[in-house]
């Protein structure tokens, strides 16, 4: 994964007002934490931002030049507007290159099982040591024709050079069963109801010849 350049300006104004100030202007108000050093606050372009963030990830590197340096940070987490889906914040660690970090990479389940059966994704992520500029955007795991019964684990999960795997090595990450038919669905759902002390109601033929014969 490249890192992406981003222009940024030094924050020196902090508070709700301020940052509402600079989304205003597009922009979004950020900040680095990491390598012993006090927090830098900074401005961000929005689009820019955005599009970096985007393009690299879950867990995106952006090269943040500011006041005549150049700061590698690795996002850790973004804020963003529930109805209008526009970046409000963005939390950053400082990194270097060849630096190792930890983070959990994304599982992106390909192909096709095999017929009636049921894929569930156990674990939607994994957690892996990898060097900060070469972070996996996501691990692939095919599925195709796999027969119930399949169980694909951490350890089976093919990484790239280069990446260690730290998520316990037996860990479930995808599981392959038979699908339930309609009549062990409905067994199901009757048995979850029992359990739960749920009374079903009587058919409507049912409760009116009950009412005729009183």
């Amino acid at each position: 994964m490249s890192s992406e350049k981003i222009q940024a300006e030094v924050r020196t104004e902090f508070g709700k007002g301020a940052a509402r100030r600079i989304r205003r202007d597009n922009k979004i108000p950020a900040v680095v934490y990491g390598h012993g050093n006090e927090p830098v606050h900074l401005t961000l372009p929005g689009h820019d931002t955005m599009m970096a963030i985007k393009h690299g990830g879950a867990n995106a590197v952006l090269e943040l030049e500011f006041d005549g340096q150049s700061q590698l940070a690795l996002t850790k987490q973004v804020q963003v507007d529930p109805v209008r889906r526009v970046l409000e914040h963005v939390d950053f660690v400082a990194v270097k290159r060849g630096e190792k970090v930890t983070v959990d990479v994304p599982v992106h389940v390909v192909g096709d099982a095999a017929a009636e059966t049921l894929v569930v994704t156990e674990n939607a992520t994994i957690q892996v040591e990898a060097e900060a500029t070469h972070i996996p955007e996501q691990f692939e795991v095919s599925i195709e024709g796999a027969e119930a019964g399949t169980q694909i684990l951490a350890s089976q999960v093919e990484l790239p050079k280069g990446v260690t795997l730290l998520t316990e090595a037996d860990t479930l990450v995808v599981n392959v069963t038979a699908a339930q038919t309609a009549e062990q669905a409905e067994a199901a759902l009757e048995e979850a109801e029992a359990e739960a002390g749920i009374e079903k109601d009587e058919p409507a033929a049912e409760a009116a010849e009950a009412g005729d014969s009183e």
